[in-house]
């Protein structure tokens, strides 16, 4: 069951001498490409393996250390990352009709994934807040409910969510690269201009399917770009 954790055992998670899942987003912000969701255990042994490369939450490190990062928490730790591409997210958005709904849906198949993977016991799980704390409670499948679960703002200076945090930016990257390729048009993170005049190109030569197959429908940009959300 979803609960509070004594300060001991946070200090326990902090200093990475405890067996904990890490679940983080990205892509929440960014009008191109996925939604990203990841989940990371982080034991004390994967957390020595690691200690020397000073991991960080995601937005404090270059795209190429995101990347390579990635590669090297892989070898170490259980995870799972749930990405769910432009098309299948305008689909979810329209079916649950909230952001925050569609990232506890995420975050509670990434635990759930690496719960099923796991074969040791699991003594918290920390979680990104994204929303009030009832939302990811409500989504949880049988096995995340059994959890001790916490939920904090930047919750990255815990190093599983950090983990996480890096496994997400990376897919993210990943996702979008292809996506550029698959488009034929270098996309952006972020939802300011530059990625605007590049909404409006794609919009020009591939209209709204090619500006839908790339883009979270939702977002403003859209209203700017073909003057209407449907």
């Amino acid at each position: 069951m979803a609960s509070s954790a004594s300060p001991e055992l946070l200090e326990k998670a902090r200093l990475g001498t405890l067996s904990v899942i890490g679940i983080d987003e990205t892509g929440k912000g960014d009008y191109f490409g996925p939604l990203v969701t990841a989940a990371c255990f982080l034991n004390p042994a994967a957390f020595a393996a690691l200690g020397n490369l000073e991991i960080k939450e995601s937005k404090k490190i270059s795209d190429g250390r995101a990347k390579s990062l990635a590669s090297e928490i892989k070898k170490h730790c259980p995870h799972s990352v749930v990405k769910i591409n432009p098309s299948k997210y305008n689909e979810l958005y329209g079916k649950f009709g909230n952001l925050n709904k569609l990232l506890a849906w995420g975050h509670s198949r990434a635990l759930e994934n690496v719960l099923a993977e796991l074969k040791e016991p699991v003594e918290l799980v920390i979680s990104d807040k994204f929303a009030n704390e009832w939302r990811l409670e409500k989504a949880l499948l049988p096995g995340g409910r059994e959890m001790k679960l916490v939920q904090f703002p930047k919750a990255e200076e815990y190093p599983a969510v950090a983990c996480a945090s890096v496994l997400a930016r990376a897919a993210f990257l990943y996702a979008l690269d292809d996506l550029s390729e698959e488009i034929g048009w270098k996309l952006h993170k972020g939802a300011g201009e530059p990625t605007d005049a590049i909404a409006r190109g794609i919009y020009k030569e591939k209209g709204e399917a090619g500006l839908r197959s790339v883009a979270k429908w939702h977002f403003k940009n859209t209203q700017k770009i073909v003057g209407r959300m449907l």
